[in-house]
């Protein structure tokens, strides 16, 4: 059974949220951006005899109510506790994917007596851009080149300021084929990201990302990785343009971790490698 519900957060914005599943262990996904919305209609079909899965839209994206912000990863670390309280959960397993994994992490970190286990998927670990974000933007750049005319396109796009709304599809769905390493059905996985689309929350995804970078490669992260007393999965596809020796960071800083690697997948694991992605998230569930 899918419900769909609201829940209002203490400064007043509504979220949009649905629950699925009819699994015993509750399981909070947290999707990607910032400033997208929820894309785990796979996963929750995946996932949905294993947990009761709880999905939201964060604030100002997506089938959520349109708001200013505040966008700082503490706002948005309330706003997750907000939706545990709202489905009356006292603990709960946390799966973000990508910036969602950051915020999975970060929700740990405040509340660890509040997350029973952390799914931490395709992120990019707790040091600094530096170790990661050149060789992902060469990989991007060489990803999107094996189809020329592809590369061409998102630069020229790119490059077009006041993009309108098909133009703005039009350039994420081919941002977005980058992040598959199948070339032939790249744009197919792309274009079901963006079905149906509700456009980029960009002063949300620029602010947000400036306020996780001010954090990340800092002392105090690290201290407090260290000392997390959850068990944590990381997951990983082999084949994601960003590099996944940013991680090993998060790896070696985390006391209870276990990491798998799917060697076919790219940014989005389930994609070409679901049953690998389902009994990883199941055995580190403790269902498996």
């Amino acid at each position: 059974m899918t419900k769909t519900e609201t829940v209002t957060t203490e400064d007043g914005v509504r979220l949009w949220a649905q629950r699925s599943g009819r699994g015993a262990t509750p399981l909070v996904l947290c999707h990607g951006g910032p400033g997208l919305w929820d894309m785990f209609d796979e996963v929750a079909a995946l996932l949905g005899d294993l947990a009761t899965v709880i999905r939201w839209d964060q604030r100002g994206c997506g089938r959520s109510g349109p708001c200013d912000g505040p966008w700082t990863v503490e706002r948005f670390v309330a706003d997750l506790d907000a939706v545990r309280r709202h489905f009356g959960l006292d603990r709960t397993a946390l799966l973000g994917h990508s910036w969602g994994a950051q915020l999975a992490l970060h929700h740990a970190l405040a509340h660890p007596d509040r997350v029973g286990t952390l799914v931490y998927v395709s992120g990019t670990g707790i040091g600094p851009d530096t170790d990661w974000h050149g060789a992902y933007k060469e990989n991007q750049s060489a990803r999107l080149g094996e189809r020329p005319e592809r590369l061409a396109r998102w630069r020229e796009l790119t490059d077009t300021p006041g993009r309108g709304r098909a133009q703005e599809r039009e350039w994420a769905v081919l941002h977005w084929s980058a992040e598959f390493p199948d070339a032939d059905r790249s744009t197919e996985h792309a274009e079901r990201m963006a079905d149906p689309w509700f456009g980029i929350n960009t002063a949300c995804n620029k602010q947000l990302n400036a306020a996780a970078r001010k954090v990340c490669g800092t002392p105090g992260l690290y201290a407090a990785c260290e000392a997390l007393d959850v068990p944590a999965l990381i997951v990983d596809g082999a084949r994601d343009i960003r590099p996944r020796s940013a991680v090993d960071s998060l790896e070696r800083a985390l006391p209870q971790v276990t990491r798998v690697v799917l060697p076919e997948a790219g940014h989005l694991p389930w994609v070409e490698d679901p049953r690998g992605f389902r009994e990883a998230v199941a055995a580190g569930l403790g269902l498996g």
